[in-house]
């Protein structure tokens, strides 16, 4: 893509409603616009990382056997009736009146809605185990939305939902969804930390958020050090249970087993959320299933988020600097920033343009910055928007045939031939 094609409003000044890192980075990178309070347009670049988080999200899901599906956003009020959380739910819910007056609401999430589906279509015990999830758009009308799209209104969302006939299936749903997130999150450049939680208005007895750790995180968050050591197939719910861990604003050090001297304390920002309720909406909505028996069975489920608009800021926060974005290779939105020294200069130009053409044949994506700009400008913005990768093509290149490359994440330079770079790179970036 050349720049001087692409819809990239960048901004030189830091917007004053900007308040973290990543509300910051990501309105002077022009990755999203404020439409209203809490509630952003993703522009052309923003996007790009959004959908690549989504598809890592979605590939590991299907990974391990659950199926997609895509509910509406609008909702009836008599599901929730059904449920008894109508009214228990609170102000976070949008609700309204359809032209027949019939009572509806904006979701800000799904557990009535696929029960419903569910007990519509599935009848038998055979038929479980069941892992369906989405990935969409909910609204949840926070009373102060801030910090851009870690505390929207709005906001891209993966929930899933588990259908097994007894505990320990659910429970066993419940572990093979634990490890698919902790391995999502690595994909994802992240390592995120399992903490037991609170279940909230979902409700449930077992959860768990994942935390990423982050000066600018709402949670503190307390667990023992050797969490740090841990690989992502040691890190197990019993594991967890003799471990232990916690988010909590007042912990208190004599109900905690971890030895002082082994506790850590931090701040996390969570991106992801798993529960097991049980029976709770099953009953509450008379789904019922026959048991090999014949015997009515009701399923038990489980409930499983993660906030993929809410991991772009995560991310943002986890991998910047005092210049920009640093994004990891998995979710960056072009793999390469082509930078043409001397865009008026027709030698280089024509340089840097049979350059852009040989890095796209060999399937990198590429960001060329082509515009009549002085130097210092092209790579303020290359660093802004965090490209891991930048070539620069000038006057070396006409004299040496030979670019320099940069690492962003390093800083590291180095000059090389046209073909030692495209062969660099392919090392490097997995196309």
């Amino acid at each position: 893509m050349r720049l001087s094609q692409y819809f990239l409003p960048t901004l030189k000044e830091t917007p004053s409603e900007a308040q973290i890192a990543s509300h910051r980075l990501m309105l002077r990178a022009g990755m999203i616009n404020q439409t209203t309070s809490g509630i952003y347009t993703w522009l052309p670049l923003g996007l790009k990382v959004l959908q690549k988080i989504e598809n890592i999200v979605a590939e590991e899901q299907n990974r391990i056997g659950c199926h997609r599906v895509l509910m509406p956003t609008l909702q009836p009020a008599s599901l929730w009736q059904e449920s008894g959380r109508y009214e228990a739910y609170g102000k976070e819910m949008l609700r309204f009146k359809d032209r027949h007056d019939r009572e509806m609401l904006y979701s800000p999430t799904n557990e009535e809605v696929i029960t419903d589906i569910v007990r519509q279509y599935v009848k038998s015990y055979r038929a479980l185990p069941q892992i369906l999830y989405q990935i969409g758009w909910k609204f949840r009308d926070e009373i102060r939305p801030r910090f851009g799209v870690m505390r929207g209104r709005e906001f891209f969302m993966k929930d899933g939902y588990s259908f097994d006939i007894d505990y320990e299936g659910a429970k066993a749903s419940y572990e093979k969804i634990f490890q698919s997130y902790l391995t999502t999150f690595r994909r994802l450049g992240l390592t995120a930390i399992p903490v037991q939680a609170d279940s909230g208005a979902i409700g449930g007895n077992l959860s768990h958020e994942f935390q990423i750790v982050a000066p600018t995180g709402e949670s503190t968050i307390y667990y023992d050090e050797d969490y740090d050591q841990l690989s992502d197939q040691d890190m197990t719910l019993e594991r967890l249970r003799n471990m232990y861990a916690a988010a909590d604003e007042k912990h208190d050090p004599f109900q905690c087993p971890i030895p002082q001297e082994r506790l850590k304390t931090a701040r996390g920002i969570e991106v992801g959320h798993i529960f097991y309720f049980g029976t709770k909406y099953s009953k509450a909505m008379n789904l019922t299933v026959q048991g090999p028996k014949g015997e009515l069975i009701i399923p038990e489920m489980g409930s499983y988020g993660i906030g993929v608009s809410r991991l772009v800021g995560a991310i943002i926060e986890a991998s910047h600097d005092d210049n920009g974005i640093i994004w990891p290779d998995s979710v960056t939105p072009f793999h390469v920033g082509l930078i043409s020294a001397k865009a008026d200069d027709a030698q280089v130009e024509a340089a840097a343009t049979a350059l852009y053409q040989q890095l796209a044949t060999r399937g990198f994506d590429v960001l060329y910055d082509d515009r009549s700009e002085r130097i210092g400008v092209k790579f303020a913005d290359m660093d802004l928007i965090g490209l891991p990768w930048q070539i620069v093509v000038g006057n070396k290149t006409i004299e040496h045939n030979t670019v320099e490359l940069k690492n962003r994440r390093t800083g590291e330079r180095q000059d090389l031939s046209i073909e030692a770079c495209l062969t660099y790179l392919q090392k490097h970036i997995d196309v």
